[in-house]
């Protein structure tokens, strides 16, 4: 069995930054990536930010060069930093764990950006 725990949503007005964290225990073997992803029009979610066990990043066009996702492999820890924070960036975030035989999801953590 494999848990997700997340923390560091809220609420923050535009231009603030936010930190998400998500954990991962249980039953891991190998990761292959951790990630974010939210909800998006037309789409169940979308990928927000993700990191491979090599350490490589891939991010929405959307995001770039206001977030950065970084990982502790001893922890099986990612994190989210979210600066200059817009309000279309409100969302329900959901971390990802991707063990290539199975993915996990978090229950999702609320980012809200506004005034």
């Amino acid at each position: 069995q494999v848990q997700l725990v997340e923390s560091g949503g809220g609420l923050v007005q535009p231009g603030g930054s936010l930190r998400l964290s998500c954990a991962a225990s249980g039953s891991i073997s190998r990761i292959l990536s951790m990630g974010w992803y939210r909800p998006a029009p037309g789409k169940q979610r979308e990928l927000v930010a993700r990191i491979t066990s090599g350490g490589t990043t891939n991010y929405a066009d959307s995001v770039k060069g206001r977030f950065t996702i970084s990982r502790d492999n001893a922890k099986n820890t990612v994190y989210l930093q979210m600066n200059s924070l817009k309000p279309e960036d409100t969302a329900v975030y959901h971390c990802q764990l991707d063990l290539g035989r199975l993915i996990y999801w978090g229950q999702g953590t609320q980012v809200t950006v506004s005034s």
